[in-house]
Order: C-alpha cells, then sequence, then structure tokens
C-alpha cells in the first residue's frame, strides 16, 4: 500500500500531523484557505471603499458611474470571505487549476459571488454590474501585503502571543512562590554565592518581559500603491482621485495596518524582519530556559510529577524524563531557523519585483507552530515540576566554601579600616577553601583566627550558605509586579481587525 494513496492524505510535517492538536488553532490564520478568505476580505472592502466613498471625501462615491451601495449590499460583500467555507476552498482551487495565479482566482471567486448576489438581495441589486470594480486599479501584492500582514496580526496577537505570556505568567508566578528559598548557585558548573529560587526564574521573566513588550508594540505595515508604487494606472484612469490620500485611508483605517506610502511593487517587509527577530529572540531565551530547567532536574533543584499511566524509558521503569522541556528545545531550534531565514530573505527583493518572497512567506505558519509548540510544552512542563526542598538544602550545607567570599570581602574592609593582619584576604581565604571540603567549625575557627572586631565577627559567624542570598529576594521583586510587560501584552493588542 502506498502511503500517498491513502485518503485523507497523510500529513508530510509533525505540525499537521502528530503535533496537529497543539499547532491547529495557527490554521484559523495562516494557512493557505485562511490567506485566500483575508485576501477576499482585502477586495471586497476596496470595492466598499470605491463606491461609497469615506468621511474625508464626504462620503462620495470615489469612481465616476459608480451608484453607492446600500447596506444590505455591504453586508453581502464583508459577508463573501465569512462564507469561504470547504466548497469554497474547493471552488478557488479549481479557478486557480486553471489561471495558475491565486490572486486572479480569488478575483472570479468573487465574480461568481456578485452574480449570486441577486438570489439573496433581489433583481435591484447593483452588485452583479459591479464585477470590473473587483481588483480595480491593483496588482495582486496589493492584495497580498495587505492580506498576510493581516494574518500575521492575528495569528500573533491572538495565538503565539498569548501562549508566550502564559508561559510567562508562569514562570512570575513561580518565581513569586519560590522568592525566598535559598539554592546554590553554579557559575562554570561549580559552587559559588548562594541565590533563591525565585530570583534565577525572574531573571527570565524580565528578560521575556521586554521581547513580549517589543512583539505586542509592532507595527505591522500595508501598502497599496500599484505596479510599481507609483499609482501610475490609477493617475492615467482617474486623474481627478486623490489616489495617495485613498490609500493612506484604505490601509490605515479601513486594513488596520500603518500605511507604507514609499515601496516598489512589493512592501519591503522590514516589519516582517523586526518581528521575526523579536520572535526568533524570545524563542532563544526560552531555549535556554528549557536547558537551565532541564539541568536544574538533572541536579534534583526540580522534581518532576510523573503522569499516571506515562512511560518514561523502554526498559527503565524508574525514569521519568523531562521531555517537554527536550521537546521545547528542539523546536524552538526549528522555528528560529526558520525566523530567522525569513528575516534575512523578506527584506531583499530583485529591483521593484521577484517572486521569493512569495513562497517564504508560505513559511510563516511553520515558524510560528514551531514556536507554539514549544510554548506549549514549556507551559506544560513548568506545571510539572516543583523544587525538591531536601536537594537543595542537602547541596547548600555540603558547600560552606561558598562563603569565602563574604569573608575575604570583609577582610578587605577590615585592613581598609587599619585592623591588623588582614593583608593578601584573597590569597589567604583561597588557601583555606579552595579544593577542601570545608564545614562550619572549619569557617568559625578561620574568622576566630583574625582581628575582626565582635560586631563583624558576629555577623560572618552567623552566616550560613542558606543565608548567604543578598538582596536577592528584593532583586525578584523587580519581576513580579501585576503591571508589568508580560501581563499587559497579555490584554494588549489582540482586536479582530478582519472586516
Amino acid at each position: 500500500m502506498q502511503l500517498t494513496e491513502i485518503s485523507p492524505a497523510i500529513a508530510l510535517t509533525s505540525l499537521d500531523g502528530r503535533y496537529h492538536a497543539q499547532t491547529a488553532a495557527l490554521t484559523e490564520y495562516l494557512s493557505e484557505p485562511a490567506l485566500n478568505r483575508e485576501r477576499m476580505a482585502v477586495e471586497v472592502e476596496w470595492m466598499i471603499l470605491l463606491a461609497n466613498g469615506f468621511e474625508g471625501n464626504d462620503s462620495q462615491p470615489v469612481l465616476e458611474g459608480v451608484t453607492p451601495l446600500t447596506d444590505a449590499e455591504q453586508r453581502y460583500l464583508r459577508g463573501i470571505p465569512e462564507r469561504f467555507d470547504a466548497a469554497g476552498i474547493k471552488k478557488h482551487a479549481a479557478y486557480e487549476a486553471v489561471t495558475h495565479h491565486d490572486v486572479k482566482a480569488v478575483e472570479y471567486y468573487i465574480d461568481d459571488e456578485l452574480d449570486r448576489a441577486a438570489e439573496e438581495l433581489g433583481a435591484d441589486s447593483t452588485l452583479p454590474n459591479l464585477k470590473t470594480l473587483v481588483h480595480f486599479a491593483c496588482t495582486s501584492e496589493d492584495i497580498n501585503n495587505l492580506a498576510i500582514a493581516r494574518c500575521v496580526n492575528k495569528a500573533v496577537n491572538h495565538i503565539w502571543l498569548p501562549a508566550a505570556c502564559n508561559v510567562t505568567e508562569q514562570l512570575r508566578t513561580m518565581s513569586r512562590q519560590h522568592r525566598d528559598l535559598p539554592m546554590l548557585s553554579l557559575t562554570h558548573g561549580q559552587p559559588a554565592t548562594p541565590t533563591t529560587l525565585g530570583k534565577e526564574l525572574a531573571v527570565y521573566v524580565r528578560r521575556l518581559d521586554r521581547q513580549l513588550s517589543h512583539i505586542t508594540s509592532q507595527e505591522y505595515l500595508g501598502k497599496f500603491n500599484g505596479a510599481t508604487g507609483t499609482f501610475g494606472a490609477h493617475v492615467v484612469a482617474c486623474p481627478d482621485v486623490d489616489w495617495i490620500g485613498l490609500s493612506r485611508e484604505f490601509v490605515t483605517n479601513r486594513m488596520g495596518l500603518t500605511w507604507n506610502p514609499l515601496t516598489t511593487q512589493i512592501e519591503s517587509h522590514d516589519w516582517q524582519a523586526e518581528l521575526y527577530g523579536s520572535i526568533s529572540h524570545t524563542n532563544r531565551i526560552l531555549h535556554n530556559l528549557a536547558v537551565d530547567i532541564w539541568m536544574y532536574i538533572s541536579r534534583g533543584v526540580f522534581a518532576q510529577e510523573p503522569v499516571k499511566g506515562a512511560t518514561g524509558s523502554s526498559t527503565m521503569p524508574h525514569k521519568v524524563n523531562p521531555i517537554r522541556f527536550e521537546n521545547a528545545e528542539a523546536n524552538l531550534e526549528l522555528s528560529c531557523s526558520l525566523l530567522d531565514t525569513l528575516s534575512a530573505t523578506l527584506v531583499e527583493s530583485r529591483w521593484q519585483r521577484d517572486l521569493t518572497d512569495s513562497t517564504t512567506q508560505r513559511n510563516i505558519g511553520s515558524a510560528l507552530g514551531y514556536s507554539l509548540l514549544a510554548l506549549n510544552n514549556l507551559f506544560g512542563g513548568l506545571n510539572s515540576i516543583h523544587p525538591n526542598s531536601a536537594v537543595i538544602a542537602r547541596e547548600l550545607d555540603e558547600n560552606w566554601e561558598v562563603l569565602g567570599e563574604p569573608i575575604q570581602t570583609a577582610m578587605r574592609a577590615a585592613e581598609l579600616a587599619g585592623l591588623p593582619g588582614m593583608e593578601k584576604p584573597y590569597e589567604k581565604v583561597k588557601e583555606l577553601m579552595r579544593g577542601h571540603s570545608i564545614s562550619r567549625a572549619d569557617v568559625e575557627r578561620f574568622i576566630d583566627s583574625l582581628s575582626f572586631d565582635e560586631a563583624t565577627a558576629a555577623r560572618l559567624k552567623a552566616l550560613t550558605p542558606a543565608g548567604y542570598t543578598g538582596l536577592a529576594q528584593t532583586l525578584a521583586d523587580y519581576a513580579l509586579a501585576d503591571d508589568a510587560p508580560a501581563g499587559n501584552a497579555l490584554h494588549g493588542n489582540t482586536t479582530d481587525t478582519r472586516q
């Protein structure tokens, strides 16, 4: 049996196969049918603007001889993309099979819908006679750039950004819960100055907040100016129309995008490079998080909660593998590779137009899909771990040598104050502690051997590895405010701009 003969068709990629349930939400905005639906929304909204004008031109038809559309006719036109269902997808595909042009197929699809308007609106409707208005003065890229920008805007703000905010908010919650929990640090893999678990998680919260703030405020640009960005055909056909003002009105107020007045045939895609760069950067922060958590689990700092019935290893029944973090790590790498390619290639186009961006942009869904899959795994993974207090406490108690840092620093201060016997503090502490197993008694004897004043000696002897966390708790608070950027992003720019 050939797998290619099986129906329905078997998915080629894991995003549409094994992981479909986790990434399917992006289909609503970044699939081929979603793009065609958005193209239809652009086309019909342009028709409405040409026929009915806007407040800036006293709501008069832009083109001579066009009768303003009734409210019912406008609703019918705007309903065309909303009615784009499985049968519509099939019909569009049939047109594209003949035209070998996806946007032209959209135009013919709308023509058919105009022919059907009389059935719903009555014989007096002007829509069947307005086929000339479909795609008027447009080049395909006028439609495409707006449709893609709107699709990406919705995918990021409705699907990806809430998932990223969920992970950040989960980290924020964990940071708050473990704000005061001391733990041993490892720098270069070696025991170092203790910190708190909450502070270390807060570092990631702060990093993610910054990137999500950039993504939340991202501009989505659009152009609507003809074959080479000059309004050439527009001016020849209708010289009395303010085409620049009309373009600005359409892109800004009808499409909900930022108007770009200076382009070639294509919108230059710089906003896409900025956005994908920010998401890729976010991915890399999350990748760092996934690796760190994986190593914390390996070290025993975090314990995993086993899933009932799940198999950790095919031969070792005792194992609970950190597969969610491993899955996230791999999928973040895949996402970054695609996003980085998109950022690098989309900002270049040969002279006024080439088609390399067309096929490249069809991978936006995959790029965000791998990232979304990683976010889902990270969120689930973070919800399935908890600190192993016994391991954390044991690590601290086994590494009294980390107190060498505060002791030699206090010796430096004492030497500056004129106390005798404090010279070469670093070297003295190194001789005592480097390469040795140190106990509390060793630390206290060393302190007693020096000429500290009574208060300083008492303060140093009261130190323990668990108590030597500096201002870690206070620093963690910087990332725990309720009005932090990620919290704002979660409730931010998620308005559906589809007309």
